[in-house]
C-alpha cells in the first residue's frame, strides 16, 4: 500500500505539477458544491457496512485520477485490503494510461484500468479481488478460524462507473447502472460467487468541495449532478485546460481536437471567447447551447480520448 505520503500526494491543492495551471474559475461565480441528501444518507450506512467489508475496490475516472480521490477513503478504510481501479481507460490516450501506471507503481499502488462498460480489464479486478481475499482467509486460518467469503465494496465518487463495474463482474446486470451521477442511492449485497459478496454503495462526495479547481474537473466530467454548476463557466474552464494542455504535452493529447470537431481554431480564443464565437457561428448566438454542446461532446467522446490531469512528472 501507498501510505502516508501517497495520500499526502493525491489529496493535495493543484496535484499536476509542474502542469497544474488554474483553471481560472471566475471569482464572481459561486463555488461548486453538491452534496444531496441521499449522499449523506448512504455515507453513514456505508461506514457501518464498512466494519464488515474485508477488501474495498476504489473506483476513480482515469480523466481525473487524482481529483476523484476522495480524501477520506484512506481514514474510512484503514489498513483493509484496497484494489485502485482506474475506470473509462477508452477515454485517454495509451501513452496516458502508460504515464499513470507508471506513477501509480512509483507510490506502491498498481492501477487497474478498466473500460466496465464493455468488460475491459475487469477480469483482472475480480482476480485482484480474489487474491485479497485469500490472504485475509489465510489471516483467519493463522488464528485458528474457517475461512468464508470475501466482503468487498465498491465506492467512489458518483458516476466513475461504480455500478457498470458490479454488473461486469456478475456477468448480469444486478444493479441500475446509467452515465449520470446519483443512479444508486441505496446500500445493497450482492453475491459474485461463492467466494466473493460485494456491496455496491451510492456515490461519496466531501460534504464540502474545498479544492475548486478538482469540483470544475468533477463537472466538466459529469461526476457531480447538474444542479451544482453553470454549464458556460464550466465548458470554458475545459476549453481553458485543453488548450494548455495542448500546448505544454501535445504528445499525451489528440491533435486539435476542438478544430476537428467544430471547424473553429483555438489559438487566438480563451475558453469564454470560443463558446461566445462557437455561437454565433453554429448556435444562432446561443451561448448556452454551444457550452453543453462541447460537454457532451467531450463526456461522450466525441472530442477523441482525452485526460484532464496528468502525473506530476509528467
Amino acid at each position: 500500500m501507498g501510505g502516508d505520503r501517497f495520500w499526502a500526494d493525491q489529496t493535495r491543492q493543484s496535484p499536476l505539477n509542474p502542469l497544474s495551471p488554474s483553471l481560472h474559475p471566475s471569482m464572481t461565480s459561486p463555488p461548486i458544491q453538491w452534496y444531496p441528501g441521499h449522499i449523506a444518507k448512504a455515507e453513514k450506512q456505508l461506514l457501518e457496512q464498512l466494519k464488515k467489508v474485508d477488501v474495498v475496490l476504489e473506483v476513480r475516472d482515469a480523466r481525473i485520477p487524482l481529483a476523484t480521490c476522495h480524501p477520506q477513503v484512506q481514514q474510512w478504510i484503514g489498513n483493509k485490503e484496497r484494489v485502485l481501479v482506474l475506470n473509462r481507460v477508452d477515454m485517454i490516450p495509451p501513452q496516458v494510461q502508460k504515464a499513470w501506471t507508471k506513477w501509480f507503481q512509483a507510490q506502491g499502488e498498481p492501477p487497474y484500468f478498466t473500460n466496465a462498460n464493455h468488460g475491459q480489464g475487469v477480469a483482472a479486478v475480480a482476480k485482484a479481488a480474489q487474491i485479497a481475499g485469500e490472504r485475509m482467509n489465510a489471516r483467519r486460518r493463522d488464528r485458528g478460524m474457517l475461512p468464508r467469503p470475501v466482503r468487498a465494496v465498491v465506492l467512489g465518487f458518483p458516476n466513475v462507473g461504480k455500478s457498470a463495474l458490479i454488473n461486469r463482474l456478475l456477468n448480469r446486470r444486478v444493479v441500475e447502472s446509467a452515465r449520470r451521477p446519483g443512479v444508486t442511492r441505496q446500500l445493497r449485497w450482492v453475491r459474485i460467487s461463492d467466494q466473493i459478496e460485494l456491496l455496491d454503495a451510492p456515490g461519496v462526495l466531501p460534504s464540502r468541495l474545498a479544492d475548486q479547481e478538482a469540483a470544475l474537473k468533477l463537472a466538466i466530467c459529469d461526476d457531480i449532478g447538474e444542479a451544482a454548476y453553470d454549464f458556460q463557466r464550466v465548458a470554458a474552464a475545459l476549453i481553458d485546460r485543453l488548450k494548455f494542455l495542448q500546448s505544454q504535452a501535445p504528445q499525451m493529447m489528440p491533435e486539435l481536437p476542438l478544430r476537428s470537431r467544430y471547424h473553429l481554431d483555438l489559438t487566438p480564443l480563451t475558453g469564454e471567447s470560443y463558446i461566445e464565437t462557437l455561437a454565433e457561428q453554429k448556435y444562432q448566438g446561443n451561448k448556452e447551447r454551444s457550452a453543453r454542446q462541447i460537454l457532451n461532446d467531450f463526456r461522450k467522446g466525441m472530442l477523441g480520448a482525452i485526460p484532464l490531469e496528468l502525473p506530476p512528472s509528467a
